[in-house]
């Protein structure tokens, strides 16, 4: 494993080798993440009617908004076992992460319980089309009797990024997605299963997936040993909980967000529903270089805290951003001047590409400001500031998107260009809070150094 000296350059040394180093392979997990939910909607796209891919598109946001109460959770511990790493205490780690299998058996089997029986609801709240009516509520129960795979899986990766190893997780996704697009060209291509297809080759992919990281597990030990969780542990819980939950809920309530906006465009017809669910799902790719050095931050800064060195975590925040934003330039020009071309990736029909370039050109603006919004998301993450985390996500979300999303949806000749615009409005509230608290964070640990200072002074 490359646990040593992964710690080793981040406690010490240069910083933005061994940031990009750690940040690659993130950035290949969450591309093939987001290659691994496209192929879905891609394969049904050429192989199905419109009102698959709008099952598609909108159960998949759906299922996104589960996996991110479990991402969320996984932050924490990502965040708790980056800070007892860095500190020295590997004995602590393992007290996490015995803490965390007892804590996300008992979340998994919930959210599937809840998942199974509500499908109907979930598709009727997101205003699905009638005649994608069957197909959601079809692709949602599939989906969700694997949560207990998506809960694995984003566990182990968590344990892994959590240590200072992200290659491990990039191997784990690798594996799903090619299983995934086999099985997808199979079910869905071949045998014409529609949306239920694409549902059952994700679910095996995962389950696939977890059953070859655990056994990557058991000959690459963990560099620390686990309690056994059915006997001691837990104390540990409250910790995960208090830097996760914070996460999970606001990344839940994020995408409910995104969801409800779904919700407001689905009832314009089915062509702007299939639409928005492809620009939507764009979206995933074209902000994998924020999103890596989001999860590279969270581990990094945590560390580095843990080893009390935080003017090393805001240099690494400094150095992100610059790389970030430059990437957020070219997204920008390329979803203004090319959301055609892009959404063709993923359906042929005129309607629908003409739909989902306007609605990209109206959120194009976005980029711009995430790729530095992300770069401090991670920052505050690995300080254990995600109660802000939360707080200034719900904040633009439910004060800024959603409103602004219904009224323009309301105008007279509306347009999905218009509707669009409510995104980068959202996303410029993100960035003033987030640079408006690092100034306060900064002043604060200025005092705080000054003050120590000052207590070693000499009488």
């Amino acid at each position: 494993m490359e646990t040593p000296s992964a710690q080793h350059s981040f406690l010490s040394g240069p910083i933005l080798a061994p940031l990009i180093r750690f940040a690659l392979p993130l950035m290949l997990s969450l591309l093939l993440q987001a290659f691994y939910g496209g192929v879905d909607l891609a394969v049904v796209g050429h192989f199905s009617p419109t009102a698959s891919v709008s099952a598609v598109a909108t159960g998949s946001q759906v299922m996104q908004s589960i996996t991110s109460i479990l991402t969320g959770l996984t932050m924490g511990v990502t965040v708790l076992v980056g800070k007892a790493m860095g500190s020295g205490e590997p004995r602590q780690a393992g007290q996490v992460v015995c803490s965390q299998i007892r804590l996300f058996t008992l979340v998994a089997a919930l959210l599937t319980a809840v998942m199974l029986v509500l499908a109907p609801q979930a598709a009727r709240w997101m205003h699905v089309p009638e005649a994608a009516m069957g197909e959601a509520v079809a692709y949602l129960r599939i989906c969700s009797a694997g949560i207990v795979f998506i809960t694995a899986y984003n566990g182990i990766s968590g344990i892994f990024r959590g240590v200072g190893n992200s290659r491990s997780p990039f191997l784990f996704v690798l594996i799903a997605c090619l299983v995934n697009v086999v099985l997808d060209v199979l079910f869905v291509g071949v045998f014409r299963l529609h949306a239920a297809g694409a549902a059952l080759a994700t679910i095996i992919a995962q389950a696939i997936s977890v059953a070859f990281s655990l056994a990557y597990i058991r000959r690459n030990p963990l560099p620390f040993s686990i309690p056994t969780p059915w006997r001691r542990g837990g104390r540990a819980a409250g910790g995960i909980l208090r830097v996760g939950a914070p996460i999970a809920l606001q990344d839940f309530l994020t995408n409910l967000s995104f969801l409800i906006i779904t919700s407001i465009i689905n009832a314009l017809g089915l062509i702007a529903s299939a639409g928005v669910g492809i620009a939507e799902k764009l979206f995933i790719f074209l902000a994998l270089v924020p999103m890596s050095f989001m999860s590279a931050l969270s581990t990094f800064v945590a560390q580095n805290m843990g080893a009390d060195n935080p003017q090393r975590a805001n240099r690494a925040l400094l150095l992100a951003t610059r790389i970030s934003l430059c990437v957020g330039v070219a997204m920008f020009l390329l979803t203004f001047f090319w959301g055609r071309g892009l959404a063709s990736i993923f359906d042929s029909d005129p309607a629908v590409l003409d739909a989902a370039a306007g609605y990209l050109r109206g959120s194009s603006w976005e980029y711009l400001m995430v790729s530095v919004v992300f770069c401090f998301l991670g920052y505050f993450n690995g300080r254990e500031r995600t109660a802000f985390v939360m707080a200034q996500g719900l904040a633009a979300a439910f004060l800024v998107r959603i409103p602004l999303s219904y009224v323009l949806s309301r105008l007279p000749h509306t347009s999905m260009f218009l509707i669009g615009l409510a995104v980068p409005a959202s996303a410029l509230v993100n960035l003033t809070l987030c640079v408006g608290y690092f100034l306060l964070l900064r002043h604060r640990d200025t005092k705080t150094l000054k003050k120590q200072l000052d207590n070693t002074r000499p009488a």
